[in-house]
């Protein structure tokens, strides 16, 4: 990383030769020139609705590159519910250090403001120890807040290199509604269950999280119904979870278009939605074509201070636009 991240040198002396008036000779004037700042350090930051693939992207990238991960999304930060909160799996990390993942109270109340000044410290560790912090997570407002904070203290110590995996709003209702699926399968019900309380808020905690309130009335009225009663109301609950999940989606499409159309943050789009379309090894090659080889390649050229702006100038995000446009949710 010593080479990647290594410092540009340049010329400190700057030598004028100005001729004397009067026909005198000419004299040798040397000024020294201040040293050129510092160079800030890297970040890179992986952004994305739920379910397009932001995880995934990060750990290629933490492959290819001596990194660390940054978790920003605030609800997969709290202890517990990995089901539901989809968090990643440890084999799915593949040895990669994961920071802010799964290590909040799950009672206690995880602020901006906490996800701040968290996040920040591990980037100071992170980038001391010579690596690469990857920030990635759905919680714009969050990274947000980081990123642009009121002192400009990130922006003044730290150069943001923003990818954005993006996937087409029917494709991506179409993924994560399968994905719910699959995570009753995997046995969310009982994990729900399992903090299920009569008083229980689902205004702060963990709680929150989609998945948790939509079972409340279920979990009061199983033992009082039949079977039949029973499935029906699981249905209900299920097809309300998709719901909220594709709603949420939608909301982080709009945040994400706000802070490149209107705060100017230079997002690079990487276009998943042919890999989504795609099944078993045609969805990974896929997958490495549209965006883990893409992005690799902006990082690269990042971290080596090769901005070519014919290169690297941001996509814009054409798929998001759909969410301006009334696409359905």
């Amino acid at each position: 990383m010593s080479t990647v991240m290594s410092k540009q040198i340049r010329p400190l002396l700057h030598t004028n030769i100005p001729t004397s008036g009067g026909g005198g000779g000419g004299h040798l004037n040397t000024h020294l020139l201040r040293p050129p700042p510092p160079q800030k350090e890297k970040v890179v930051v992986v952004m994305g609705a739920t379910g397009t693939g932001k995880s995934r992207l990060s750990i290629d990238l933490a492959t290819r590159f001596p990194a660390e991960i940054v978790n920003s999304d605030k609800i997969q930060a709290y202890e517990g519910l990995n089901i539901v909160t989809n968090k990643i799996t440890p084999e799915e990390q593949r040895g990669v250090p994961h920071h802010l993942l799964g290590l909040v109270n799950p009672n206690a109340d995880f602020s901006a403001s906490t996800f701040c000044d968290m996040a920040s410290f591990a980037v100071r560790s992170i980038s001391s120890r010579r690596k690469l912090p990857i920030i990635v997570g759905g919680s714009n407002s969050y990274i947000e807040a980081l990123v642009d904070d009121g002192s400009h203290e990130f922006r003044s110590r730290y150069e943001c290199c923003f990818l954005c995996v993006d996937v087409s709003i029917p494709v991506l209702h179409s993924f994560v509604s399968n994905r719910v699926d699959l995570m009753v399968e995997m046995g969310m019900v009982e994990e729900v269950r399992s903090f299920f309380d009569l008083s229980g808020n689902y205004s702060n905690g963990i709680r929150r999280a989609i998945g948790v309130p939509e079972f409340d009335r279920y979990f009061r009225m199983e033992g009082f119904v039949n079977e039949q009663v029973r499935v029906r109301m699981l249905q209900e609950v299920i097809r309300e979870i998709k719901g909220n999940t594709r709603k949420l989606a939608t909301r982080q499409l709009d945040k994400i278009y706000r802070l490149q159309n209107v705060k100017g943050w230079k997002l690079h789009r990487l276009d998943a939605t042919d890999a989504f379309r795609k099944h078993g090894k045609e969805a990974d090659e896929a997958w490495e074509h549209l965006v883990t080889g893409p992005s690799s390649v902006i990082v690269s050229r990042f971290l080596h201070n090769l901005d070519n702006a014919a290169a690297l100038r941001p996509s814009p995000i054409t798929t998001m636009t759909a969410v301006m446009t009334g696409a359905s949710v």
